[in-house]
């Protein structure tokens, strides 16, 4: 390996910075899916739930099938940019404008609309492997120092946050807003300004990176030493399955939320909750502003479930922010893997509470979700700095790097929980009887969204906590693979 990092191997601010809003970008369309796919299919666009998993598990397959092949793509790749970065500048324009296609609805009568949906969801499944598994790898060659890292996961995660914040809070406000109560138009104008926004973002954090850690010329390997080194890595298969199931959990509990603000929680109980903590006050004060500079069309939404929502989320992510600026000085002193499952484990044990809280208990309710979201929040760095970790033992172990192709299979993973997830929201939501249709649901369906948010979506969490065991890299492990590489890369450039 050669490299042109300084000593330290430090990365600048800017660079942080520009790097991270590729995150803010692709996570303005990935929150999106993680959180509203499900119900944009069941209640915007009024395709059957069982139809919807269906689609949303067929693209889900399709995107994580293509990551593979993607990655041994990029691996190849040779430009003057790079391996990685010249991915972001290839598919900006194209991951906006299937994203706006993915959430347009034209009538195409039912079996056309499920067609449409099924094309235009494998479309984007597609466009974004060719652009996330890319710039997921380039963090792995931006600097071999493994605390640079650690920093630099820190930044994306908090733009991350950002973007989730955006999407988990604002959209169903903006939906109804920009569409003037209409969801369908309210949807793809948001998803307009989305993918303009996330264009800018990605062409910024290629201008502003730059690729280091590159083969040398005499590295040569087959595309099956690659998989042979990924299959024989113990680390990479433990982290694979941990990414699954930690996506099949995001996927489900964040799917189902709508549901349980709308089908579960009690409305007078969501809209005394918001008078008693001044949220109503606070919301009229602005809406009479806006009314007074002749923002008319910008007003909030009156519906309890949809700001109770918007703020249950806005709290969770809050303190998600907050614990991810606890990640990295725990991870320095305690070592990644240990964190990772610690807090992992209590932030389970505040979704589980779930389970015991009636639809009245809207307090309990917020507060369980602060605690879950800080907790959560401080694994969210770490997974895939470990996953750059894995990238470091595979050379170490090697003498061989395959980035891309190591970032591809977890990106598989993360496809793989994304579409496994996602579908079961669907798939649980038609076999307790929901249809998007009806404005009252049958009790059925409220008991089994309680069941599915907390007992359900805890289980992957805590079959990762118990993967846990089986992974190698802790703290002196980190140590030792760094000092060595550092002084095997010394040598290749001397």
């Amino acid at each position: 390996m050669t490299s042109t990092l300084s000593p330290t191997g430090k990365l600048s601010v800017v660079e942080k910075i520009g790097y991270s809003l590729g995150d803010l970008a692709a996570n303005l369309i990935f929150q999106t899916l993680l959180t509203f796919i499900a119900f944009f299919y069941t209640d915007v666009y009024r395709i059957p739930a069982n139809a919807a998993a269906t689609i949303i598990f067929l693209g889900g397959l399709a995107g994580a099938c293509f990551n593979p092949l993607m990655g041994l793509i990029a691996d190849r790749t040779v430009t003057r940019w790079g391996k990685f970065r010249p991915w972001l500048l290839w598919t900006a324009i194209p991951f906006g404008l299937i994203s706006i296609l993915a959430f347009s609805t034209p009538d195409l009568g039912d079996n056309g609309k499920i067609i449409y949906a099924t094309l235009t969801y494998i479309l984007l499944m597609l466009v974004y492997s060719a652009n996330n598994l890319p710039y997921s790898a380039l963090s792995g060659v931006l600097t071999g120092s493994m605390q640079e890292r650690n920093s630099l996961s820190s930044y994306r995660f908090v733009a991350v946050m950002v973007a989730q914040l955006i999407i988990q809070v604002l959209l169903l406000p903006l939906v109804l807003i920009l569409g003037g109560g209409d969801k369908v138009e309210g949807f793809r104008n948001t998803m307009i300004i989305f993918a303009v926004a996330g264009t800018i973002c990605f062409l910024v954090a290629f201008a502003t990176t730059r690729e280091r850690i590159v083969p040398t010329a005499t590295q040569r390997s087959s595309i099956g030493q690659d998989i042979g080194d990924l299959l024989r890595n113990k680390p990479w298969v433990v982290l694979l399955l941990v990414t699954i199931l930690v996506f099949v959990t995001l996927a489900l509990k964040g799917g189902l939320y709508i549901y349980y603000f709308k089908n579960y929680l009690s409305e007078a109980a969501l809209a005394q909750f918001l008078k008693d903590i001044g949220f109503i006050a606070f919301i009229e004060h602005l809406n009479a502003a806006l009314v007074s500079i002749g923002l008319t069309r910008f007003q909030w939404p009156e519906d309890p479930a949809t700001s109770a929502f918007s703020l249950f989320n806005g709290a969770g992510i809050i303190c998600m922010i907050i614990g991810i600026g606890f990640s990295s000085p725990l991870a320095g002193r305690f070592g990644k893997r240990n964190v990772f499952g610690a807090a992992l484990l209590a932030a389970t044990l505040f979704m589980l509470a779930f389970y015991i809280f009636p639809p009245t208990s809207i307090g309990m309710v917020f507060g369980s979700q602060i605690l879950h979201g800080f907790f959560y929040g401080i694994t969210i760095p770490l997974l895939w700095a470990m996953i750059a970790d894995v990238a470091d033992y595979s050379e170490w172990k090697n003498n061989r790097r395959a980035t891309a192709l190591l970032f591809s299979a977890m990106i598989f993973g993360l496809k793989a929980g994304l579409s496994i997830g996602s579908a079961l929201v669907a798939g649980l939501l038609s076999g307790y009887g929901y249809d998007g249709a009806q404005a009252t649901q049958p009790q059925t369906v409220a008991e089994g969204i309680r069941v599915s948010i907390s007992i359900y979506a805890s289980l992957p969490f805590l079959a990762t906590v118990a993967l846990l065991y089986f992974y190698e890299i802790n703290k002196s492990a980190e140590h030792r693979i760094e000092q060595d590489l550092l002084t095997r890369r010394a040598a290749a450039a001397n």
